[in-house]
């Protein structure tokens, strides 16, 4: 076999908003070095990515680039929420697994096909790629979108926490500190792992999702986080003993943007969207014409949900603490039959007054605005990491996943906010809104500041998170030219 292929790298997102966001700014980042990308969606994900984003006509400058989907045997027409993650899973996993197999060990991408993939980057949960690899002979390099601590705590952990007795719980008592975690022994508590953890049942299929990707993950040749070294410090050495190759290129909205401005010419559009919901421009206007530091931006993300009583608890806590405030509320995010008429008319008069509410919103360019003082957020990774490259306090409301872990992190260790995780009281709102923008503002701003400055740093020629994605482009340049040996 002929071993100076041309390096070719196969880039496969789960099929959720905001791993195929990062994915996607990885990928742009692969082709501006010159290596040949393939990028594999599921169709689920793909068609509204193409119906509300000049994704198309945006990677056509890239002749190294090409789309490619596959089955997921996933019917519905629009992106799912949260509460159906497992349903999107079993779904590849029944129809996209044994298809995606076919493709690389003797399909279209294979070893035998004229354009072989040299290396696959897989998203880390689908850990059925690094044994397809290892057939396939195709080295795999991970890329995991949740959080770096939350990756640690309960995922490599996991297994750990199983055998430490910790997980399932025993008892009620969520407060009871997690020793059994190298790095986190005094942050952790049993209400800060993800929120599978508090499942009493370890054949909740989530669980068995999470068990196989702590075994598998360390066979990876790499692993690929949206960090950078300072953030994380805390945790990557004892990640590193499990997984010695990490590549640190977060905060990678950041680092793209910035890569993308250097290489490309003036003429050309940098500023673009990977969004599957379609954007409401027009809350910038709004936040326009509000003052620097006063604006509340209130968003629970891609996937996470909320009930109706949870809803009016956060409308008025938010409304109550006399901030003005931009609030997304994505199509599907409230359950339960809302609609407006269960509203009380002062609390709608009130909005009116001093509320912008829009479906879905650019939400890198809402961090960046000058007229936002906060983010009440439901803790996603990347929201977190947009958040702490602008600056931006934040009241943290975790819905499922990495959220707890994050949330807690926020709070412990970063010292950039309110941790409200478990709680949904409008008082407890209001005096958290409070403090992160007038109470507390200067001590979280300070932290904010600092941590800003840090990732800013990061993303300079000479920063950590730069070197590291010049490593993993060289590091894809020399495998691709080795002969695979899976072991």
């Amino acid at each position: 076999m002929d071993h100076t292929l041309e390096p070719h790298v196969l880039i496969f997102p789960i099929p959720f908003q905001g791993p195929v966001n990062c994915a996607l700014k990885l990928a742009e980042l692969l082709c501006l070095s010159g290596l040949h990308v393939t990028f594999l969606n599921t169709e689920h994900i793909h068609r509204p990515l193409l119906r509300h984003t000049q994704v198309l006509s945006r990677f056509n400058r890239y002749p190294n680039f090409k789309f490619q989907t596959i089955p997921d045997g996933v019917e519905h027409e629009k992106p799912v929420s949260g509460d159906r993650f497992m349903e999107v899973m079993a779904a590849v996993d029944a129809v996209t697994k044994p298809l995606f197999r076919e493709m690389m060990v003797s399909g279209g991408l294979s070893r035998k096909s004229d354009r072989p993939v040299t290396v696959m980057i897989p998203d880390a949960c689908f850990s059925f790629a690094i044994d397809i690899g290892i057939d396939a002979s195709i080295p795999v390099i991970c890329f995991e979108t949740v959080s770096p601590c939350c990756l640690w705590t309960s995922y490599l952990n996991l297994p750990t926490l199983i055998e430490a007795g910790d997980v399932p719980f025993k008892g009620n008592d969520l407060d009871q500190m997690i020793t059994s975690v190298p790095g986190t022994e005094h942050i952790t508590r049993r209400r800060d792992l993800a929120s599978f953890c508090r499942s009493d049942d370890l054949s909740n299929p989530v669980i068995e999702l999470i068990v196989k990707e702590a075994h598998a993950v360390p066979r990876a040749h790499g692993l690929i986080l949206n960090t950078f070294e300072e953030l994380d410090s805390l945790i990557l050495p004892h990640m590193r003993k499990l997984c010695p190759n990490i590549y640190t290129i977060g905060p990678l909205h950041t680092l793209h943007k910035t890569q993308l401005t250097a290489k490309i010419t003036s003429s050309q559009e940098t500023t673009f969207s990977n969004s599957v919901w379609k954007e409401d421009r027009s809350c910038i206007s709004w936040l326009d014409n509000q003052d620097p530091k006063t604006v509340v931006y209130v968003s629970i993300g891609s996937l996470a949900t909320m009930t109706v009583e949870q809803l009016l608890e956060i409308w008025h806590g938010v409304v109550n603490s006399g901030k003005p405030f931009l609030w997304v509320r994505r199509p599907g995010s409230i359950t339960g039959g809302y609609d407006e008429s269960q509203i009380p008319a002062k609390l709608l008069a009130r909005t009116k007054e001093i509320g912008c509410i829009v479906e879905w919103a650019p939400q890198e360019d809402v961090l960046a605005h000058s007229a936002i003082g906060g983010f009440l957020t439901h803790s996603g990774w990347n929201s977190t990491i947009e958040s702490i490259m602008e600056g931006v306090p934040m009241v943290c409301w975790p819905y499922f996943v990495d959220q707890q872990v994050n949330s807690r992190f926020v709070e412990e260790v970063w010292k950039l906010g309110v941790d409200m995780k478990d709680t949904c009281d409008r008082l407890l709102i209001e005096k958290a809104v409070r403090d992160i923008m007038d109470q507390k503002h200067n001590g979280f701003t300070k932290s904010a500041n600092t941590w800003a400055n840090l990732a800013k740093d990061s993303i300079t020629k000479m920063g950590s998170s730069s070197i590291q994605l010049g490593r993993l482009i060289d590091d894809i340049l020399v495998i691709s030219s080795t002969p695979f040996d899976p072991k």
